[in-house]
């Protein structure tokens, strides 16, 4: 078994904060090569990525389709579709691994060939996210005040922590949130909203882009004044990741479309009450008993980038007023979702459960090719 860089930039920072065990199992995959003859490739990225690639990056698979045994794309989308040259490419792969029912409707129904469409779920590492085994992080030491005042007791948890991890872009809805969150909450409520969130195809000025945002949406300031919004925008260790998770007390993210949601899978890990947007990827293991699904307003097409026309989910703001309150005030009920959403993601989504899917199929398709 091996692994190469594929896709994405490769992240240095990323590699630097990993749990030194996951950093050593990387690196030794890194370092195995792999007979063409003998191997199951799995190009895991968009499908514009792969061989041959819209965009400068390393060739998946490294060769002509046919040398391998199989080959495999893994991927997953935003929106309500799939555009016509994706299916072309995943139609020219063996199979296409997708991580929710939700894409297997939507890329057969975009036209990929349906006996090439498998669900393969995408594991949470449940022992590496354990609020059992961290101490919360010193969210004052790492948050910009953005909104509102300052406040000092965040360490003995008098303010009701809300958390949202994201990168920043239209479609994670934190316009969705701002306005939710500060129509609903004053400084006399007691809560807090951190953001950690990084640019994508922005500049860093988070702070300014969220005044300017409140200033041009017209959402007046309680008569007791804002309630407070933090930012941060430094980068977070992925050992530290569970830190932050631990610190709040409920996770938010109205995001109007989801491949998978990885914040909010590590944020159910740690047991947080999730307040989610209940269409596209995240559908797969949201439900009434672990989570507080968000309703969807209407569908609204995408404006602009390359998938303009594509639909995506209008998450409701007034619903997630209503939620973000209920949570506020029914902590303890929160704490039993949070604890199932954990007892879900152990049961349905651990690496052993995962690994044993991926077995099972990877055996069909040897079997299948050893005829």
């Amino acid at each position: 078994m091996a692994i190469e860089q594929h896709g994405d930039q490769e992240s240095l920072e990323f590699w630097e904060g990993l749990p030194e065990y996951v950093r050593k199992l990387a690196i030794g995959l890194y370092n195995t090569q792999c007979s063409m003859k003998d191997t199951v490739v799995i190009c895991h990225s968009e499908p514009g990525a792969w061989n041959p690639p819209l965009f400068e990056t390393l060739p998946c698979p490294p060769a002509a389709y046919q040398k391998f045994k199989s080959v495999i794309g893994r991927t997953m989308f935003e929106t309500d579709r799939v555009n016509a040259e994706h299916v072309k490419r995943c139609n020219r792969m063996d199979y296409v691994w997708v991580p929710t029912q939700f894409h297997v409707s939507s890329f057969v129904q975009s036209g990929v060939d349906p006996s090439k469409v498998v669900k393969i779920v995408q594991p949470i590492d449940v022992k590496f996210f354990d609020p059992l085994a961290y101490e919360q992080l010193n969210l004052a030491s790492v948050g910009k005040l953005i909104m509102g005042k300052a406040t000092q007791d965040l360490e003995t948890k008098k303010k009701f922590v809300f958390m949202s991890v994201f990168k920043w872009e239209y479609r994670k809805g934190w316009d969705v949130l701002l306005k939710s969150y500060l129509e609903e909450f004053s400084e006399a409520d007691g809560v807090a909203l951190y953001l950690l969130t990084n640019p994508y195809h922005s500049d860093r000025d988070f702070g300014n882009k969220i005044v300017e945002f409140v200033e041009k949406s017209g959402i007046e300031m309680p008569v007791t004044g804002w309630a407070p919004v933090y930012v941060m925008d430094t980068h977070i260790a992925q050992t530290d990741l569970p830190r932050v998770y631990k610190a709040a007390d409920a996770f938010v993210l109205p995001s109007r479309g989801e491949g998978w949601g990885r914040p909010l899978v590590e944020a159910m890990a740690m047991s947080l009450p999730v307040i989610a947007t209940n269409w596209s990827g995240p559908t797969e293991y949201l439900t009434a008993e672990n989570s507080y699904p968000l309703p969807v307003d209407r569908m609204s097409e995408v404006m602009e980038g390359p998938f303009r026309g594509h639909l995506w989910a209008e998450p409701s703001v007034s619903k997630l007023r209503v939620l973000m309150r209920h949570v506020v005030n029914n902590v303890e009920e929160a704490k039993v979702k949070g604890k199932k959403a954990r007892e879900d993601m152990i049961k349905r989504f651990s690496p052993e459960i995962v690994a044993d899917i991926v077995t099972k199929h990877v055996q069909h398709i040897l079997q299948k090719v050893n005829r």
